[in-house]
């Protein structure tokens, strides 16, 4: 064991030494009122400072997870000095539009954010009490989304991906598009990024400051060849940004965390390097709390005016939903958007599944006084009729499609239609839900009337249009920008 020495500074308690250095954790003996989650200075051989944290104590010793890696340090010249107090971020409405690192430093060249405001990372949990229930339709621009799993202010929606499909692009257009309907309050975009390549992070900064969207978003990235430990913070960074822009200046703030794949790989990879007992795939066992602290940081408060709405988007490892990462995520979160691989190699964008796609509280922010009174039975027959569609798709290749009933061959018609115009559309193609409702009448009336169900008779006189007619009024509807 090493010798250990510690000297009174002006700025507090030095340890010199560490026992172990193992991975990103440190081992440092002989403590003196230390406390869980502190945060801890780190000084390498050359005396250069890194960040750390508290992860774990005992009455004699605590690790210590270094933020930046512990490339470098010695278990005989390392020095510790612990800072008394957690992780705080500086937090200020002038953080919108500009650039950061995964743990809130300056990334666009920039001055540090200012502000006395300095805000505990971790939060602090919401009374149920307090909280409200989420209402209010929030419109992206894409008629998958908006038509069929409305996100409802205050609410928790992830996105489920795979490698190779277009999350990217489908979570920069959400961030380009997202509005709410005929209202003036603020809306703003705090979007965290966890493990993305260079590339990636550049494509964001582009495509938000030619669009103009920066000017209402805020960016946090921990790029992929920063310490992996890094990304345990960035979206409780990203978060305390978000709640004071919500709760303190009354803003409605959509948050987007990518990629929270990354993120649990992180969590496993500090899990593994304490020693724990793993659990699922050898992540830790306490993966669902984890996940739970971060996305139930989402949602509205009695006595204030804004709200925190969060997309998660997470890549399942070999399209498998049944995954920890996105089986813990759907069970506290409001359902979920899965982008489909068929669709995507097919050429539909965005390639959002029709059926596994679900938003459970989009009953409570759609129809009369939100979107439009047609627009819950609308989806809901759309729902319907695709899922009959799909089952007639596998009767059809079991028995061959000329085999088919006249009206079984009229949904595979409705199928094909439904995908390439209604899901289907332009990366830069903002449709508003007026558009979105109206082409989805335009589909719907490939089917016969009788068929139609789940919708009124009065919507049906006032919204379906048979054959004839749409031949009579010629193109479909328009699309704005």
């Amino acid at each position: 064991m090493n010798d250990f020495t510690f000297a009174i500074q002006d700025r507090g308690l030095q340890y010199v030494g560490a026992t172990r250095i193992e991975g990103p954790l440190v081992v440092v003996e002989r403590i003196r009122d230390v406390g869980y989650d502190e945060m801890v200075e780190i000084l390498d051989t050359n005396g250069q400072p890194r960040l750390g944290r508290v992860l774990d104590i005992s009455e004699t010793q605590a690790v210590v997870q270094v933020l930046e890696g512990t490339t470098g340090l010695s278990n005989q010249t390392l020095r510790a000095r612990f800072l008394g107090e957690s992780f705080r971020l500086p937090v200020s409405r002038q953080m919108l539009g500009r650039v950061f690192d995964g743990l809130g430093r300056p990334a666009d060249g920039g001055p540090p954010a200012l502000s006395a405001d300095c805000r505990d990372v971790n939060g602090m949990p919401i009374n149920p009490y307090a909280r409200r229930y989420p209402r209010e339709f929030i419109q992206t621009g894409l008629s998958a989304i908006d038509g069929m799993n409305a996100l409802v202010r205050g609410q928790k929606l992830p996105i489920f991906s795979g490698n190779g499909l277009p999350h990217d692009r489908v979570s920069a257009q959400i961030v380009r598009q997202a509005r709410l309907l005929e209202e003036q309050t603020e809306f703003s975009i705090v979007f965290a990024a966890m493990g993305v390549k260079h590339d990636v992070a550049g494509f964001f900064i582009r495509n938000f400051r030619e669009s103009g969207a920066l000017a209402r978003t805020v960016m946090f990235f921990s790029l992929a060849d920063a310490p992996s430990v890094e990304r345990l913070l960035t979206p409780r960074v990203a978060l305390t940004l978000a709640e004071h822009l919500a709760f303190d200046c009354g803003q409605h703030v959509l948050v987007l965390l990518t990629d929270m794949t990354n993120y649990c790989e992180s969590l496993r990879e500090v899990g593994t390097a304490r020693g724990e007992i793993p659990g699922r795939k050898g992540y830790p066992g306490y993966l669902y709390s984890d996940l739970a602290s971060l996305y139930e940081r989402a949602g509205r408060i009695e006595g204030s005016p804004g709200s925190i709405t969060q997309m998660a988007i997470l890549t399942m490892p070999a399209d498998d939903i049944s995954h920890p990462v996105p089986d813990l995520t759907g069970y506290i979160t409001e359902g979920q958007i899965v982008l489909d691989r068929d669709l995507f190699q097919r050429g539909v964008y965005p390639p959002i599944a029709g059926l596994p796609s679900l938003s459970r509280l989009m009953k409570d922010g759609v129809g009369q006084g939100y979107t439009r009174n047609d627009h819950p039975t609308l989806a809901s027959q759309l729902f319907a009729g695709y899922a009959y569609v799909k089952r007639v798709r596998g009767l059809a290749d079991v028995i061959g499609e000329e085999e088919l009933s006249a009206l079984d061959k009229q949904y595979l018609k409705f199928g094909e239609i439904f995908e390439t115009r209604f899901l289907n559309q332009g990366e830069y193609e903002n449709r508003s839900i007026a558009t979105t409702l109206d082409l989805g009448w335009e589909v719907l009336s490939l089917l016969p009337r009788a068929e139609l169900h789940r919708v009124s008779d009065e919507l049906l006189q006032e919204h379906y249009r048979d054959q004839a007619q749409i031949a009579v009024s010629g193109a479909g509807p328009s699309t704005e920008d």
